[in-house]
């Protein structure tokens, strides 16, 4: 005997049901592509969240899409440097990286984030495996170049060294090839391995926006903490091009720590990805929403007008 329901739990149903419908012709367009996917920020901090991200992950895997995850950790690392004592100087927002701190780094990095990530997805019904530069010489690394800063009283030149940290170099796109033919997600620490066996910290922005260009990614979805770039009324904005999203910089509308990620979502898309779009990864499945809904979420990057 099925059980009487109640008029707002019919419409509850009927609600999800449609939700469904809604989305079919999107997972039918997606179905085979690759998205990389930058996880970072608060949601990382957040065990509610964690578990929504997870869940978002392994619906996308069972609709045919094929999720590459590329995470950082700065918060978590310098939780780590506190507790170990170990002094942090920052430079353009990079973190100063001595050999010291590069241990301290892969350890987090690689091990801690990257192995919760990857249970967390394995718990959610998926299969994933965690992953670095330096795993199958996914990708290699090398020095971040050294900058010359001049000293505004004396006008003397400083070169500014950012010790072992790197930029990625040689992406081995066929590598995540080989998981697109699997149902095992690829999980990446931002962390490079040098010819010469030096270890090198990486931006996480700058890691999956080349793993992106590397595998021609469909979609590159930054999670952070905002909900995307807003225009010069304060609003957000749905959808910007290459050029309109440089003019914002050099109009200073976009500022701080968001150049760094919209300038990586630029060279993405006029790499050949199909678009790039910073979400608010603070709002649980916000990615489902982006991916699944007309309405979607965040601001989309795309190389011109479509």
């Amino acid at each position: 005997m099925s059980e009487v329901s109640s008029p707002a739990a019919t419409d509850d149903v009927r609600q999800v049901a449609a939700t469904l419908a809604e989305a079919l012709p999107y997972a039918q367009r997606h179905a085979g592509h690759t998205f990389v996917i930058k996880y970072g920020g608060a949601a990382m901090g957040d065990p509610v969240l964690q578990a929504a991200f997870a869940r978002d992950i392994v619906l996308l895997k069972q609709v045919g899409i094929h999720p590459v995850v590329v995470h950082g950790g700065g918060p978590q690392i310098g939780a780590m440097l506190e507790r170990l004592k170990i002094k942090s100087t920052f430079v353009d927002g990079l973190r100063v990286t001595d050999r010291q701190t590069a241990e301290v780094v892969e350890m987090v990095l690689s091990g801690r984030i990257n192995k919760q990530i990857v249970s967390d997805i394995n718990q959610a019904g998926g299969r994933a495996v965690g992953l670095s530069g330096k795993d199958a010489g996914l990708f290699h690394a090398e020095p971040l170049s050294r900058k010359a800063e001049r000293d505004p009283e004396s006008t003397i030149e400083r070169v500014l060294d950012y010790g072992f940290v790197g930029r990625p170099v040689e992406v081995d796109g066929s590598i995540l090839d080989l998981f697109s033919q699997s149902d095992v997600v690829p999980v990446i620490a931002p962390v490079g391995g040098s010819r010469d066996g030096e270890t090198f910290n990486i931006n996480a922005d700058t890691v999956a926006g080349e793993i992106a260009i590397a595998v021609q990614a469909a979609r590159l979805y930054v999670l952070t903490d905002v909900p995307g770039v807003r225009g010069v009324d304060g609003n957000l904005l749905p959808a910007i091009t290459a050029a309109e999203a440089q003019r914002l910089i050099d109009n200073g509308i976009v500022t701080g720590g968001m150049i760094p990620k919209v300038r990586m979502c630029m060279n993405a898309v006029q790499a050949g990805v199909g678009a790039a779009t910073i979400l608010d990864g603070t709002t649980a499945h916000t990615l489902l929403v982006e991916v699944f809904t007309k309405a979607g979420g965040g601001t989309m990057v795309r190389a011109a007008d479509q």
